[in-house]
């Protein structure tokens, strides 16, 4: 791929302090464009400067929700070099979210040549530990039209930012509420794909979950209302009898790749793990009789983020609360949180072939 580079090679006229950088609010001065028509496929690949995007009012996209992106990061190593953490499984993953709404592949080896160019232009914007250069890459639907039918037209755009810590809460666990009334996606629906109306879905159940004064909520299945699925935009984990329990992926579960890492990591260091369906009656059990001794989101953005309580809200308004062992973080979730950002920093070996150097 011969990428034009018009990109403006510009430093940060600010201290990158990972404590003052909130997720997703700062970007990098380029980005990533390319495009697509049904007859020249793929083309146009280019780095321009940062800017608005120019959109007719008609475009498929605001209509009809045709689009998909990612989210994985860099990492500044000790000796000041810059590397992206597997980046082919994310690229696989855009793919997939392509194939299920109704979008173009894009050659993964392309993704890979896109992303590791453009961080290579503003490398200077990749923040020292504990902050990482945040990459999303996306794919919307261009075509002007009001039918409703697959887009011919598409633009595929990667931007970038420094960031800090995604969960601001001073080393303490987060307090989640399970949400009973509400679904994040349905079998047979999207919620394997990586697209924007799933996290639109999850807006109001996230707002009511703040009002109560939890970070996010558990997702349960829409069919029974019992199975655990995943808690806001994260895989969910369990330490259940000393087994690191997690649900199956599915129609309805993102296939995340901090998720896959750890099961990866669970093995190496001796740490039971298992996937299988997980009853929220289960969770709630295990936490009274305290054989659930720790529970953890794991993502992209938060990488580990440790629960210290499960929030249920009754039909009278009230909550039940039940705590997650002391209410701090437990070993396991310390020791995989450990292990795997001591790789993506560049302070623990890589034996898996993990990072792509920049």
């Amino acid at each position: 791929m011969d990428i034009t580079d018009r990109s403006v090679v510009r430093a940060p006229d600010f201290p990158l302090d990972p404590n003052n950088l909130p997720f997703g609010r700062t970007f990098s001065p380029n980005m990533f464009l390319m495009d697509y028509d049904e007859e020249r496929g793929w083309h146009n690949p280019r780095i321009v400067p940062f800017g608005p995007l120019s959109l007719s009012p008609a475009t498929m996209v605001f209509h009809y929700g045709q689009e998909i992106f990612e989210g994985l990061k860099a990492f500044r190593h000790p000796d000041g070099s810059v590397h992206i953490f597997r980046p082919d499984r994310n690229a696989a993953r855009f793919n997939r979210s392509a194939r299920r709404m109704s979008m173009p592949e894009i050659p993964e080896s392309v993704q890979l040549e896109a992303m590791r160019a453009l961080v290579a232009v503003d490398r200077e914007w990749v923040p020292p530990t504990p902050g990482a250069l945040y990459i999303r890459p996306t794919m919307i639907a261009t075509q002007e039209s009001l039918g409703v039918s697959p887009s011919t037209q598409y633009l595929y755009f990667i931007i970038t930012g420094p960031t800090g810590p995604y969960f601001r809460t001073a080393g303490k666990t987060l307090r989640i509420m399970i949400a009973r009334d509400w679904v994040r996606a349905a079998p047979g629906g999207t919620g394997a794909a990586k697209t924007g109306g799933n996290y639109a879905a999850s807006l109001l159940a996230r707002k009511i979950a703040r009002d109560h004064g939890c970070a996010e909520a558990l997702w349960l299945d829409a069919v029974e209302r019992r199975h655990v699925e995943e808690v806001g935009a994260m895989n969910i984990m369990f330490v259940l009898d000393g087994v690191v329990t997690t649900p199956p992926t599915s129609g309805t579960i993102l296939e995340g790749v901090t998720r896959e890492s750890i099961g990866v990591l669970c093995k190496e260091l001796g740490i039971p793990f298992v996937q299988r369906a997980i009853h929220i009656e289960e969770i709630i059990q295990g936490l009274e009789a305290g054989d659930c001794t720790e529970v953890f989101g794991c993502g992209t953005a938060a990488v580990v983020a440790p629960v210290g309580e499960l929030v249920d809200i009754l039909p009278d308004g009230s909550e039940r609360v039940y705590k997650v062992g002391d209410g701090s973080e437990g070993p396991v979730a310390r020791k995989l949180r450990e292990v795997l950002t001591g790789i993506q920093f560049g302070t623990h070996p890589d034996t898996h072939g993990w990072l792509v150097r920049v």
